[in-house]
């Protein structure tokens, strides 16, 4: 896949087209976006187009609002498809763009019975009218015996005349296509490399449901040809079901494209992330204050390794640096603490600007929440202080309440290494005293430390300090004595 002038000047060179292909079916997980971002960078290393679709044949499983939120994710990372379904209009509708379309499978289903019909014709593919009853029927009996369920090539028997006579009853029914016996199917994986299946443990697969609807298997493949997709990339839990997308190329007479199927992410358990644990959820991840371009940069390490000790990437770096060919065979677990620290470093990138409006939303609910008032400009320094020490900006108000309201402690805390009572007035009173002494203009973290520090006792700076920052946070827990004095001002210290 490397790109060569020669590449671009020979016009036979196929551009490159990956697709992200969701179903509205629930929530973004992070797997899918980990999907999203790696078709992404794969099209745009190398000069290509970064198609969305949206397949949406599994009616009964489609939840409102869900395809909606796709996209809102996919604008939140910063990624913007050139062709398919590239965002939400003013009034809540997908906009599409290319001349492929329509982009949505359930608008497409005309297309997909074609093809069915074409299969039928050249006899991959058979109607199949056997009942619920009888399908539950023969699964029940080979679990019984102990074998994988399957279909049992019935309805296969069937001559082409009463096939056409029974649909033209009206009877029910779907298509299935046919596999060949006694074959190995073989195709090449990007990731997993030489990949050879045989034919008779691949069952007969639906393609075409009673109700008109497509299964994926026959959409999926007919969508990638028509849309010119080059390189089909998914999840490595479709890699048993590429046998049957590679005989539906064959049978259609189409090139059979690149597949890249990538490894699943693990819990710390080393078990694949389910969908029945909301902590995979991307609005999780937002709403605890992950940025965007901390998500993008860790997900892009789960499963590929730049080989050099970098670690925080831009969107354009990764474009860059990304090798598909580098994407690890084994699932990458998923390091929370790992996520925070590489969030936490684009936390302390931001300008103070940056970051006030970016924590300002959390604090103002705080404050809602506390039904306090506060000034803008105590918020506005909270801000500056917590932005070095939070991971996420959830974390921003969990532990503030000090600056409001001094909290009921044990007059113990305030000893430093069993300072008595009396040593610890001492130190209170010399602290006092200093601070009386500095004027409001110099009221800064700077100088409150460099005069604070020149009163204490070089050999143990503790003493003065520590007393100081439990009385004016009530914690043992807080941020330096000159940060919180400067955030509640002089007169309140």
């Amino acid at each position: 896949m490397k790109t060569t002038e020669k590449n671009k000047k020979d016009q036979s060179f196929p551009p490159i087209k990956t697709r992200f292909a969701p179903s509205p079916t629930g929530f973004v997980h992070i797997g899918n976006l980990r999907t999203a971002i790696y078709s992404f960078l794969i099209a745009k290393k190398y000069q290509g187009k970064f198609l969305v679709r949206l397949e949406d044949t599994d009616q009964k499983r489609i939840i409102a609002g869900a395809a909606e939120r796709i996209f809102e994710v996919l604008d939140w990372i910063g990624i913007t498809p050139d062709e398919g379904i590239v965002g939400i209009g003013d009034r809540g509708e997908l906009i599409e763009k290319g001349e492929r379309g329509p982009y949505i499978q359930s608008k497409r289903l005309k297309i997909y019975q074609q093809y069915a019909e074409k299969l039928i014709e050249k006899g991959w593919a058979y109607p199949c009218f056997c009942s619920e009853e009888r399908l539950k029927k023969i699964k029940f009996a080979q679990q019984k015996k102990g074998e994988v369920p399957h279909y049992d090539k019935c309805c296969l028997k069937l001559s082409r005349q009463e096939a056409m006579e029974r649909r033209e009853r009206g009877e029910k029914y779907v298509i299935r296509m046919k596999v060949p016996e006694d074959e190995i199917i073989e195709f090449k994986d990007l990731v997993f490399g030489k990949i050879r299946v045989p034919s008779y443990t691949i069952d007969d697969q639906v393609l075409i449901k009673s109700d008109g609807f497509p299964t994926y298997h026959l959409a999926v493949v007919v969508d990638d040809h028509l849309m010119e997709i080059t390189h089909v990339t998914r999840g490595e839990d479709w890699i048993p079901s590429t046998p049957k997308h590679v005989l539906l190329y064959r049978y259609f007479g189409w090139k059979t494209p690149q597949f890249i199927h990538f490894p699943n992410i693990l819990g710390e358990n080393r078990k694949k992330l389910s969908k029945r644990r909301g902590d995979i959820s991307v609005a999780d991840f937002q709403r605890e204050g992950y940025l965007p371009e901390a998500l993008v940069n860790f997900l892009v390490l789960l499963g590929w390794n730049p080989k050099t000790e970098q670690e925080i990437f831009s969107l354009q770096e990764l474009i860059e640096k990304f090798d598909e060919k580098a994407i690890h065979k084994a699932g990458a677990v998923f390091d929370r603490k790992k996520l925070d620290w590489i969030n936490s470093r684009y936390l302390k990138e931001k300008s103070p600007e940056e970051f006030l409006s970016l924590a300002l939303p959390y604090l103002e609910k705080y404050v809602r929440q506390k039904k306090i008032t506060v000034s803008p400009e105590l918020l506005q320094r909270i801000a500056i202080i917590e932005q070095e020490r939070i991971k996420k900006l959830s974390e921003v108000t969990e532990n503030i309440d000090f600056y409001f309201q001094l909290p009921k402690y044990d007059a113990c805390l305030l000893s430093w290494k069993e300072m008595n009572k009396e040593e610890i007035a001492h130190s209170l009173e010399k602290s006092l005293a200093t601070i009386r002494e500095i004027s409001k203009e110099n009221f800064q973290v700077d100088f409150l430390q460099k005069r604070l520090l020149e009163v204490a006792d070089k050999n143990d700076r503790g003493q003065l300090l520590w007393p100081l920052r439990v009385a004016l946070s009530g914690s043992k827990h807080s941020p330096s004595p000159f940060e919180i004095a400067w955030a509640i001002g002089k007169e309140e210290t």
